[in-house]
């Protein structure tokens, strides 16, 4: 088991740019496949990005494409995402996943252990 702890939410302007972090510790963290999801009030959990154990594949979800980055650095056990050119559809509480694999995927299913989330809120 993985434990996962977010941080870097909080609040911006539409427009402006945020980077989230996520500390982990327990099992061989850079074997394993990082994902970054978030759920929007009122709305199903969505998959937001995901990083392969060995940082070299990389899947992001149409609507962040191009204004989002994740990366990792297996020797700090840590993974990010930078988010640049905020909307405010991108308001959510973003949760980082770690998975059973060292294969990127996109599905909540394959990812066994889940931070607490962190709040990004993205003004008008």
């Amino acid at each position: 088991q993985v434990q996962l702890v977010e941080s870097g939410g909080g609040l911006v302007q539409a427009g402006g740019s945020l980077r989230l972090s996520c500390a982990a510790s327990g099992r061989t963290f850079s074997w394993a496949a990082m994902g970054w999801f978030r759920q929007a009030p009122g709305k199903e959990r969505e998959f937001v990005a995901s990083i392969s154990g060995s940082g070299g594949v990389t899947y992001y979800t149409d609507s962040v494409k191009g204004r989002f980055a994740i990366s990792r650095d297996n020797a700090k056990n840590s993974v990010h995402l930078q988010m640049n050119s905020l909307k405010p559809d991108d308001t959510a509480v973003y949760y980082c996943a770690a998975s059973n694999a060292p294969y990127a995927a996109t599905r909540e299913d394959r990812y066994g252990s889940w931070g607490q989330g962190t709040q990004v809120t993205v003004s008008s």
